[in-house]
């Protein structure tokens, strides 16, 4: 855990005005050490008795090595300045052959719904209102609010290089099937897992792997790591080849979610939140929906369940977004919680999972912390609960898209 030294603080500040509704902003951090060597970030410039060591405003790095003169009451600072990748400091990859970055809008083709911006003039479901309705009915019946799944019922997300080589991953029957599916295991037979991966807490133990070197994607669910034998088991997941072509959904079945839709396309990542936009659809998991077979485009599959045919039921895949006219600049909402508001309404939100409460995700800190980074979140929530982030979020102003829109 960060010390009150070390956690980390962003400060977006707002640098140009991209439309109406989209506002883009500059980052700027501040890299402090304390006196036990624990890296953190801070708003402003750091203060004793921490140490600063770098900071970045749009890209590029001042690095601030301090060290002290031959006298023990003198200390003077070489400043010198490197220009680095953007979004090196939160990066949690390794450096990769591939210029595809986990977190770019591309990673799948760039034609996928998960890119596709909801034109501002566009048909609604016509029982619209009585979607929203119901929406803000689950909302307020469960915890009433909408919370940022970040440390559990996320996904750690890996990106890794050629370097690393695919391991099999063994079939953990947790469900107690009376079959092995063959497709499953085809898929399992060869993944890149780093050295270093971990798979999220909890029961759900999810983690995802990408390696653009052979355009590939996995997601594992109750991925587990036998201390003994070194080898990997996971109860389900999916693989997708060709990811850089790909439409952005699992071959019906496969996949964590219930809907078949990879945890890659719909989490906000860290660095989404400290660059201030986030270019794609966002994931989310609502409770009470409509019966399992009744399924929209994206999704292929659904664990939906309305036994007593209840009207107005939400359907898993279905797309929605904020009213574009709302002033998302004007609400009193946390920083974090304004720039998925404005995704929210240029790209929406679809329908993912169900849930016991309505809840986004974001990229687990273990993508983060399994190798040695600080947890970015803490800062980048204004040290918020997961469930307050998007507290003031107008949720009665949603819009619900006709079923099965975007389908090709």
């Amino acid at each position: 855990m960060l010390t009150q030294h070390s956690i980390l603080k962003v400060n977006l500040i707002s640098l140009l005005l991209l439309s109406a509704h989209s506002t883009a902003y500059a980052t700027t951090l501040y890299a402090c050490k304390d006196p036990n060597g624990n890296m953190g970030y801070a708003f402003n410039p750091c203060k004793a008795p921490t140490t600063e060591v770098y900071h970045r405003v749009m890209g590029t790095y001042t690095n601030i090595y301090p060290s002290k003169t031959t006298t023990t009451t003198t200390t003077t600072t070489t400043t010198t300045t490197t220009t680095i990748a953007p979004n090196t400091l939160l990066s949690p990859l390794p450096t990769s052959t591939s210029t595809t970055s986990i977190t770019s809008p591309t990673v799948f083709a760039k034609t996928s719904f998960w890119y596709t911006p909801i034109p501002t003039e566009v048909a609604l479901a016509t029982n619209s209102p009585e979607l929203t309705k119901e929406f803000v009915r689950q909302k307020v019946k469960y915890y009433n609010n909408v919370k940022i799944n970040t440390y559990d019922y996320a996904a750690p997300v890996y990106t890794v290089d050629s370097t690393v080589k695919g391991v099999k991953v063994g079939f953990n029957n947790c469900q107690n099937k009376t079959y092995v599916d063959s497709t499953f295991t085809a898929m399992t037979s060869a993944v890149a897992i780093p050295s270093y991966a971990q798979p999220s807490a909890g029961t759900d133990g999810e983690m995802a792997i990408y390696q653009p070197s052979t355009n590939t994607y996995w997601e594992l669910w109750k991925a587990k790591l036998d201390s003994t034998t070194g080898t990997w088991s996971a109860c389900w997941g999916g693989k997708i080849s060709n990811v850089s072509t790909s439409a952005g959904i699992f071959q019906k079945g496969y996949g964590t979610t219930a809907t078949g839709l990879p945890f890659v396309g719909g989490q906000v990542t860290a660095e989404e939140l400290a660059r201030g936009e986030i270019k794609h659809a966002i994931g989310i998991a609502l409770v009470d929906l409509d019966s399992s077979w009744v399924i929209s485009w994206p999704a292929n599959r659904s664990d939906g369940y309305n036994p007593s045919g209840l009207p107005n039921r939400i359907a898993e895949g279905q797309r929605f977004r904020l009213d574009p006219t709302v002033n998302v600049d004007a609400l009193s909402m946390s920083k974090a919680g304004k720039v998925i508001a404005k995704a929210a309404q240029k790209y929406g939100f679809v329908v993912w999972d169900k849930a016991g409460a309505i809840s986004i995700r974001a990229q687990n800190p273990k993508t983060y912390t399994a190798q040695g980074k600080p947890d970015p979140y803490p800062a980048l929530y204004e040290n918020k609960p997961t469930y307050a982030v998007l507290n003031g979020f107008p949720w009665e102003r949603l819009q619900f898209l006709p079923k099965d829109y975007g389908k090709p």
